[in-house]
């Protein structure tokens, strides 16, 4: 006879198989307990950690790349006095990506100064009036600029530099060496600048480590280091920060780390410096992950994003780090199917986080097909809301959200642009579609009910199924029918070939509705029919370079797009612009130039000496 402590073991035991068989033969699905962080006890747990999993592929002086190689409207009016008796001009500051989140640059300005990095230089200029404009002094910086921020009579400057270090272990010194170590600093050094023609430096902090990215919120600047984890001598190294006098290491004990890491083992450092408090001492937090890959910043938390696969799934990890006044604290953990974009992939609203993915290939077929989704996360990033599987065959070209909306550009042989409905977060839902040839690289907020798309216009191949890039292509959308999105002006610049740099980099995008103002960067290329006698041109012809510069646009819902006209810097290539009162600035490496808003006529240059 069996007794009631067998039949509970038993009954146990059967469970326990019952659970393994299912878990066996059910489908993969996203999950908290896949992603969440934990904290290392100790450094013994860490070494631990990293010399026994299989994700780590070094050794002793070898770190295989693990350093890295990374790579609302922009009008403000400041009410800021630069004396008793004057109010700055209404000027244009970076186009960012969320209010109050300025993200570092290669040009900025203050109303009155413009503060641009040429060459391996930062110079400043006192900008307006523009009768006055004139080089005020200039800062050589260590290593490659990678960008800047202002805060009122502050400039930080973030640089990095890389070398490499050769380990030759028990061989003689002269023999070949048996691996090398990639290593790469993170720079950020802060200036007073309240004398613009005599900056001085009043703090340098270096993080061991490749920089990221960058945000700045109110006095404090965030910044975000990859930096490989690496095994010497059986010892694993420390995230540190190094001060000119000293030098501080992270313990064991304050880094998370996840289970789910990619291929390498990468500490991901937040740093938070204030910019205005010299003696605050930064705050690091750093994160063991895989390389982080995208990044979304709101007011209050920082979203990094880093892809793996799973169980043959392409995923996207999220961790969500908030951030309040510089302190770092890590909150929590998810992940979704597929792969981001780009930052503008993401957003966060009304306590949730909204992210645009691609899964697959557009060249695949069957199950291994591109296909596109919208996932909505909440504020401990689990998946509430989802609208998946969008235009098969086409992946995501661009994404905007907007409150309440989301835009969607897929592209393989036509542009459909989605009109998504986030109203209901658990219930994400498509309220219309346009399809037009071409598609948008990036969108841009007209007002509620229209949006600007900057991207290339297309033509369809004679066979096969896609279609050729051709000249740069400026679309202005109405969605104020949800159903029925309309294409209601549109520009095209020159022929296969033609680019911008807004393609890659909303920071190069200058849009005033108010002034109707619209400025695109440029490099033009057209087909010359004479350059093909007797042979007829076809649509993956490409053009030959004409002109290089920018074209600046009267911007309205009553007129669309029209050209007002065209400024150029010559052989330099104007890479940002920017208007302070009535003076629309263009620059390029070698110059700055100043046009009047009011009919363009040229007012003057200042040389940059590149």
């Amino acid at each position: 006879m069996i007794n009631d402590t067998k039949i509970h073991a038993i009954m146990i035991v059967s469970i326990i198989l019952s659970l393994a068989v299912i878990a066996a033969v059910l489908p993969y699905t996203p999950g908290k307990a896949e992603t969440w962080l934990k904290s290392f006890s100790s450094y013994e747990e860490l070494k631990n950690f990293v010399t026994s999993s299989s994700k780590y592929h070094g050794g002793d002086y070898y770190d295989w790349g693990l350093g890295g190689f990374g790579t609302p409207s922009n009008l403000r009016l400041s009410p800021s006095l630069t004396n008793a008796e004057s109010v700055l001009p209404e000027y244009s500051l970076t186009n960012v990506q969320v209010e109050g989140v300025d993200e570092a640059d290669i040009v900025k300005t203050d109303g009155t100064y413009i503060y641009v990095i040429s060459q391996q230089s930062i110079i400043i200029l006192k900008a307006y009036p523009p009768e006055d404009a004139e080089i005020l002094s200039k800062i050589t910086a260590e290593g490659g600029i990678r960008g800047i921020f202002i805060k009122d009579d502050k400039l930080a400057v973030l640089t990095d530099t890389s070398y490499y270090s050769y380990g030759y272990g028990d061989s003689k010194p002269y023999a070949d060496p048996i691996g090398y170590s990639y290593t790469q600093k993170a720079l950020i050094k802060v200036y007073n600048i309240a004398d613009r023609s005599n900056p001085i430096s009043t703090r340098n902090v270096t993080v061991e480590g490749s920089y990221f990215n960058s945000r700045m919120i109110g006095d404090y600047a965030y910044i975000i280091v990859n930096q490989g984890v690496t095994v010497q001598e059986g010892e694993v190294n420390l995230p540190r920060i190094l001060y000119a006098d000293r030098t501080e290491e992270v313990p064991a004990t304050q880094i998370y780390y996840s289970n789910t890491t990619d291929s390498f083992n990468t500490y991901t450092n937040v740093i938070s410096v204030n910019l205005i408090d010299d003696q605050q001492d930064p705050t690091i937090q750093p994160i063991l992950i895989g390389y982080a890959s995208t990044m979304y910043v709101s007011q209050n938390n920082i979203y990094i994003t880093y892809s793996s696969y799973e169980y043959q799934q392409q995923m996207t990890k999220v961790h969500r780090i908030r951030i309040d006044q510089g302190e770092i604290t890590y909150e929590a953990s998810g992940e979704v199917p597929g792969c981001v974009l780009n930052q503008f992939s993401m957003d966060e609203y009304n306590q949730h986080f909204r992210v645009a993915t691609t899964t697959g290939e557009v060249w695949a077929t069957a199950e291994f097909q591109a296909r596109n989704h919208v996932y909505i996360l909440n504020m401990d990033l689990d998946i509430v809301g989802r609208l998946e599987d969008l235009a098969p065959g086409e992946r995501i070209y661009s994404a905007r959200f907007m409150g309440k909306r989301a835009y969607l550009v897929t592209f393989k042989r036509v542009d459909p642009l989605f009109v998504i409905d986030l109203t209901n977060p658990t219930e994400p839902r498509v309220l219309g579609e346009l399809k037009i040839t071409g598609y948008s690289d990036y969108l841009h907020p007209y007002d509620e009910n229209h949006i600007i798309g900057v991207g290339k216009e297309t033509e369809e191949a004679e066979s096969g199924d896609f279609a050729w890039y051709q000249g740069v292509k400026i679309s202005l959308f109405d969605v104020t029918d949800v159903s029925t999105p309309k294409e209601i002006a549109k520009y095209e610049i020159g022929d296969r070939g033609t680019d911008s740099p807004i393609l890659t980099d909303h920071k190069a995008f200058l849009f005033n509705k108010d002034k109707n103002l619209l400025v695109i960067p440029v490099r033009v290329f057209e087909v010359n029919q004479q350059s093909y006698p007797g042979a007829q041109t076809s649509s993956n012809t490409y053009g030959e370079f004409v002109w290089d510069g920018a074209y600046v646009f009267h911007i309205s819902l009553e007129q669309g797009l029209e050209l007002r006209g065209k400024i150029t810097h010559g052989s330099s290539s104007i890479t940002r612009s920017l208007y302070i009162g009535d003076v629309l600035y263009t620059i390029s490496d070698q110059k700055i130039k100043m046009n009047s808003l009011s009919d363009l006529t040229e007012i003057g240059e200042i040389n940059l000496g590149a």
